[in-house]
């Protein structure tokens, strides 16, 4: 088989995905025409998966065989260097590549780190179902609204002063250990970094009773109008509040609107989340890249287990703003309508290609595998002799050390979404 080949993604139905063909994740499945899918309107379709990893593994098209297996017998397609730098020798990739459409919030939750993950997965194999880390970036294809980091001292204690029914879970001592330290010039650090663990702890493990209670209270003084605009209570946080609340009726994480960054994304625009980053996607529709991973640890907004001590342990506390998580894009090789974002991690970048009608362009060699997917319009992949059409949903792995030769096909617009590694030298 040659080094450029269709493979067969996979879709995750939980309960915060868009329905039917609302959502992009069952427009992609449907036309890249996964065996058996079918599309039901009053279903939710939240993950495309497109890759290696055991839960829901990637099929060869022509073959049907896994992903992995294939792989396995081929490893020049990984490549020397990535198999030995990843320990990819069972044709398992280093990445996970996705597309989410979220209708309602995901659970307030974490990654572990390498270390975290390996001790996790030892103990709680049923919970924590591998070993590995799970850095990951989040690319918006739609307007896109998420919770990521911590917000800077200020704004929290800002929004302590201004609502009363924050303040009333968290005890005292702990409010005003908060509130002296918050205007400090170094906010990340070891004490600061302390007061805001020890806040944030508080917060997560407040009396459930109570917090229905003041939560209760917060949406009635929200819906009477009665926000504290002038002391900082500003439309942002209310609006996420009453969302929150009534997607999860008297759950903590709606607490959470004032502790960490709000960001609203438009298409093209990326955030990256490293280990111990508590952060929670809201609502839109995004390509999302991460180790080979799916090592969750939730506190919030989620039906699923909730494992408190580990996120609260696990988590970095550093404050900032939310421009911190930002990946700027960045030109790919000579490529004019290519652009590379390129997280601070090794085991991942992405290529978004935005080609014009009757266009072509060119992308060398990469030193390592990749992953592609269509999400609008249709053309062709051409490598050596070879020409490989493809249209929208069509998910597309290359091989290591290929070049490729990109072509929109008609008067549309060719974009592709392209996920890979490589090692440096």
């Amino acid at each position: 088989m040659s080094p450029v080949f269709k493979i067969i993604p996979t879709t995750q139905q939980y309960d915060w995905g868009k329905q039917g063909r609302s959502s992009k994740v069952a427009e992609f499945a449907s036309a890249s025409q996964i065996p058996g899918f079918t599309i039901d309107e009053g279903s939710p379709y939240a993950e495309l998966w497109m890759g290696t990893h055991t839960k829901s593994p990637s099929h060869v098209l022509s073959s049907k065989k896994l992903l992995s297996e294939y792989l396995t017998s081929k490893p020049e397609l990984i490549g020397e260097p990535v198999i030995k730098k990843f320990d990819a020798g069972n044709g398992n990739l280093p990445f996970l590549f996705k597309v989410l459409s979220i209708e309602k919030a995901l659970s307030i939750q974490t990654h572990p780190d390498k270390k975290t993950a390996e001790i996790l997965h030892a103990q709680f194999p049923d919970i924590y179902k591998d070993p590995n880390h799970k850095p990951e970036m989040a690319l918006a294809i739609t307007p896109f609204h998420a919770l990521c980091g911590f917000r800077p001292l200020p704004e929290i204690a800002t929004y302590i002063s201004s609502t009363p029914e924050l303040k009333a879970l968290i005890p005292s001592s702990i409010v005003d250990a908060f509130l002296s330290i918050s205007s400090s010039e170094n906010p990340t650090g070891p004490a600061e970094k302390t007061a805001l663990k020890d806040l944030f702890a508080c917060l997560m493990t407040a009396d459930e009773a109570t917090i229905r209670q003041q939560l209760d209270a917060l949406v009635a003084r929200y819906n009477a109008g009665g926000a504290h605009t002038a002391d900082g209570e500003d439309k942002a946080a209310v609006d996420l509040v009453l969302k929150l609340n009534e997607q999860f009726p008297g759950d903590v994480g709606a607490f959470c609107t004032f502790v960490l960054n709000q960001v609203h994304m438009n298409p093209g625009e990326a955030i990256f989340l490293g280990a111990g980053e508590p952060h929670a996607y809201i609502s839109g529709e995004c390509i999302e890249c991460m180790a080979n991973s799916d090592n969750v640890i939730r506190a919030g907004l989620t039906p699923k287990l909730r494992d408190i001590p580990n996120l609260v342990s696990g988590l970095t506390y550093n404050a900032s703003r939310p421009s911190k998580h930002i990946v700027e894009p960045k030109p790919f090789f000579s490529a004019e309508n290519s652009t590379l974002y390129d997280p601070p991690i090794p085991e991942f970048s992405v290529v978004q290609v935005k080609l014009p009608g009757g266009k072509k362009e060119t992308h060398p060699a990469l030193k390592g595998p990749s992953i592609a997917i269509v999400t609008e319009g249709q053309g062709d992949v051409r490598y050596g002799k070879e020409v490989l059409e493809v249209g929208l949903g069509d998910v597309v792995f290359i091989g290591a050390g290929t070049e490729i030769e990109l072509r929109s096909g008609g008067d549309g617009q060719l974009v592709i979404y392209r996920a890979f590694v490589e090692t440096q030298g």
